[in-house]
C-alpha cells in the first residue's frame, strides 16, 4: 500500500500543537482510506472517522494545499489588523440625484479630478457624463493623421498619464494601446455642447442640466418607429438620401425584426398573384430584383429554388391559366405552364394535373436581411433605440429656456418608461400596432389591424428529401388566404402550412396566448364580423385543422400523398397584421396617413404594408422616402 502524494512531513499530519504524527498512526488502520479521500475532496473540513470512531483531530491539508487552516486564520487576522474597518471619508458636497455613468477617462488617468474640480460638484458630474475634463490639458500640435474628422482636438498620452514615458504614442480619435481603449479626442461640437450645458447648469440647477442633457443626446431630424424589415429598410433609404440629417429608429423589443419580419416563411415572391398595374404587383416585382441584388452585394445566402403552383382538380385549371396571364402582365420572368411529367421531373413526390412554374421565386432568412439593413443604417450615422415602446407623440411646449430647441425639434416621442426623444418628423412602420399609433396622432381608427395566427408544421428531417422547392396550391378567390403550401428553409428544414385563425393577442404565437385588450379590440369591431359571416365555412375548417393534426396532413396529401401524420411535427407560428375596413374587406394595398392638428403635418403613418412586404422592402423603402420628401420637404 503506497501513498505517493502524502509524506511524513506533510502538514496533513500536524496536530494543534504543531507536532508531527507518524504516518501509520495518522492513517490508524489500512481500512481507513476515507482519510485520504476527505483530505483531497474537502480540504477545508476537519477529518472525521466513519461511523463515529475516534481518531486524532487533524487539520486539513496535503501536498497540494501547503497552508493549514491555522495559518490561514492567522493571516486573515493579520490582514484585518492592517486594514481598519473604519476609514476617514473625504468631505464631499451633496451630489444632485440624476443619472450618471462611470468616468472611464478619469479612472484610466489615475485621479478623481472630476469630483473635486474647481466650482460645484454638479459641473464635474456633468463634464464627466460628456467625457470631457474639467481642466483641459495641453493639446498636441502634431498634424492630424488621415481619417480624423475636421475640428478634432487631441492630446498626448504622457500629458494625461504622467506615469507613461514621454515618447509614448499619440491617441487619435480613440485609437491607442489596448490597456486604455477610451477616446481622448474631443471634437469641437462636443466642446460647444459641454459649454452650453455647463451654462445651463449654473443657471437652472440639476433639473435643468438633466433636461438639457437629454435634449442634447436625443434630438433627431426624423424618427422611424418600428424596427421591422420595412422600418429598417426605410431608415436605411432615408439616411442614404439625406446624409446631413440625424435619423433614429425606435423599437419596443430588445432585438430587431422580432415579430412579422422574423416569423414568416422566408419566400422571395415573384409577383404572380397580384392585380396587374397595382402598386402591390409593381413593388413586388421590383422588390424581388432588388432583394437578390442586395443579397449578392452583402453576401447574404439565399436559394432560388423556384415555385410550383399546382392544380390537383379540374376546376382549378382555368384559375391556374388566369394566374399565368396575370404573371405575364406583371412582367414576372421565366413563367411557364407545365404538365404532369414535368411536375414530377421537378418535384418527384408531387402529384398534379398542371402547374405554373416560377423559377424566379426563392428563399432567404429575412431576419438576416433586416439585420444587414440595420448595420448599414448605423454605419451611415443612424441611431437605433431598442426597448423603447412608444406610447405618446405630441408637440413640445416651448419655454423661455428651451424656445430654440422647441422650435427646431417640436415633436416629442415618449415611451412607456417616461423617456423622451425630440424630433422634427416621425415615420411609423409599426406593423401589428400601426392603427394604435395612428390614433395617438388623431388619425382615423380605420383600417383596423386584426391579428391572424398562422401555425406551421415541420417535416421531419429524414423526410425533407420529398420537397425540393416551394409547392403552392391554386388560390381560391372566394377565400382570403392562400392555403397550405410546402416551403423549404435556408437551414434545410421544410415548413408545411400555415393555417389562418384569429389570434387572441397581437403578439400571440401560441394557442393559448390571450390579451383582454387585443381580444376585445378585435371581436368588437364590426368589420371582423362581416368578414366572418362571409367566410363561415372557411373559418370553421381552419379552426378544425388547427386543433387536429390529421386534418392538416389531409390537405398536404393532395400534393404529396406519401406524407403521413408520423412524418410531421408541430412547428413555429407567425401573426399576420391584417388590415380590415368597416365593411369587412381585406385592405390589400398600401395605406399612408398623417394626422390632425399641428402634429399631423409632421407624421407619416404606414398604416398597411401587406404581404409580400418582406420581398418588397427595398422598393417600399424608396416609395416611403419619396413620400417623406414630399410631405416634409426635407
Amino acid at each position: 500500500m503506497s501513498f505517493p502524494v502524502l509524506g511524513l512531513n506533510s502538514p496533513c499530519f500536524t496536530n494543534r500543537t504543531g507536532h508531527r504524527w507518524d504516518l501509520l498512526m495518522a492513517l490508524y488502520t489500512p481500512s481507513h482510506p476515507y482519510l485520504l479521500n476527505t483530505a483531497f475532496s474537502h480540504p477545508q473540513k476537519p477529518l472525521q472517522a466513519p461511523g463515529g470512531g475516534s481518531l486524532p483531530r487533524l487539520h486539513t491539508g496535503c501536498a497540494s494545499f501547503p497552508n493549514s487552516t491555522m495559518f490561514l486564520k492567522k493571516r486573515k487576522e493579520d490582514k484585518r489588523r492592517s486594514y481598519p474597518q473604519s476609514q476617514p471619508q473625504r468631505d464631499r458636497q451633496p451630489v444632485p440625484r440624476f443619472p450618471s455613468r462611470p468616468n472611464r477617462v478619469c479612472q484610466s488617468r489615475g485621479h478623481d479630478r472630476c469630483s473635486t474640480a474647481p466650482g460645484t460638484v454638479l459641473e464635474g458630474r456633468l463634464q464627466r457624463r460628456l467625457w470631457a475634463h474639467p481642466a483641459p490639458l495641453p493639446l498636441c500640435q502634431d498634424p492630424l493623421p488621415p481619417g480624423c474628422p475636421q475640428g478634432t482636438r487631441r492630446q498626448t498620452v504622457h500629458e494625461a498619464r504622467p506615469d507613461l514615458p514621454p515618447e509614448a504614442p499619440h491617441r487619435h480619435c480613440g485609437a491607442g494601446a489596448e490597456d486604455e481603449p477610451v477616446p481622448l479626442c474631443i471634437t469641437a461640437p462636443k466642446m460647444a455642447a459641454a459649454a452650453l450645458l455647463l451654462q445651463r447648469a449654473r443657471s437652472g440647477g440639476a433639473k435643468a442640466v438633466w433636461r438639457a442633457q437629454r435634449r442634447q443626446r436625443s434630438t433627431f431630424d426624423v424618427v422611424v418607429v418600428g424596427a421591422g424589415i420595412v422600418g429598417l429598410a426605410s431608415a436605411r433609404e432615408l439616411v442614404s438620401r439625406h446624409p446631413s440629417l440625424a435619423f433614429a429608429v425606435l423599437e419596443k423589443e430588445q432585438d430587431l425584426a422580432h415579430h412579422q419580419s422574423g416569423h414568416n416563411s422566408g419566400v422571395i415572391h415573384s409577383g404572380i398573384y397580384y392585380t396587374p398595374g397595382s402598386l402591390k404587383a409593381k413593388l413586388c416585382v421590383e422588390g424581388a430584383a432588388l432583394c437578390y441584388e442586395y443579397c449578392d452585394q452583402k453576401g447574404i445566402p439565399y436559394k432560388r429554388c423556384g415555385k410550383l403552383i399546382v392544380a390537383v382538380e379540374q376546376d382549378e385549371i382555368p384559375r391556374l391559366k388566369a394566374l399565368y396571364k396575370r404573371g405575364l402582365q406583371n412582367n414576372v420572368p421565366g413563367l411557364k405552364l407545365i404538365g404532369t411529367k414535368e411536375i414530377q421531373a421537378k418535384e418527384p413526390f408531387c402529384r398534379g394535373l398542371m402547374a405554373l412554374d416560377s423559377p424566379y421565386t426563392g428563399i432567404v432568412n429575412y431576419k438576416q436581411v433586416a439585420q444587414a439593413y440595420a448595420a448599414e443604417f448605423q454605419e451611415a450615422g443612424g441611431t437605433i433605440f431598442t426597448d423603447f415602446e412608444v406610447t405618446n407623440m405630441e408637440m413640445a411646449k416651448e419655454s423661455s429656456s428651451e424656445s430654440e430647441d422647441g422650435l427646431k425639434y417640436p415633436v416629442i416621442v415618449r415611451n412607456s418608461k417616461g423617456e423622451e426623444i425630440y424630433c422634427r418628423h416621425i415615420v411609423t412602420c409599426a406593423g401589428l400596432y400601426s392603427d394604435r399609433l395612428s390614433e395617438i396622432s388623431g388619425c382615423s381608427s380605420e383600417p383596423r389591424i386584426v391579428p391572424f395566427r398562422g401555425d406551421y408544421l415541420v417535416l421531419k428531417p429524414e423526410k425533407s428529401y420529398m420537397v425540393k422547392g416551394n409547392i403552392y396550391p391554386v388560390p381560391n378567390p372566394r377565400f382570403p388566404f392562400l392555403g397550405f403550401h410546402f416551403t423549404p428553409r435556408m437551414d434545410g428544414s421544410v415548413w408545411l402550412g400555415p393555417n389562418a385563425v384569429l389570434a387572441f393577442k397581437r403578439e400571440g404565437y401560441k394557442l393559448f396566448d390571450f390579451n383582454t385588450g387585443d381580444f376585445l379590440d378585435a371581436v368588437l369591431y364590426s368589420g371582423l364580423w362581416k368578414l366572418v359571416l362571409r367566410n363561415v365555412s372557411y373559418g370553421v375548417n381552419e379552426m378544425y385543422r388547427a386543433c387536429f393534426l390529421s386534418a392538416q396532413v389531409k390537405q398536404l396529401q393532395k400534393f404529396i400523398p406519401e406524407v403521413t401524420v408520423n412524418d410531421v411535427l408541430r412547428g413555429p407560428s407567425g401573426v399576420r397584421a391584417q388590415a380590415l375596413d368597416s365593411d369587412g374587406n381585406l385592405v390589400d394595398d398600401f395605406v399612408f396617413d398623417g394626422g390632425s392638428g399641428d402634429i399631423g403635418s409632421r407624421i407619416l403613418h404606414v398604416r398597411n404594408a401587406p404581404s409580400p412586404a418582406a420581398t418588397s422592402s427595398l422598393a417600399i423603402a424608396k416609395m416611403i422616402a419619396d413620400e417623406v420628401k414630399q410631405r416634409f420637404e426635407l
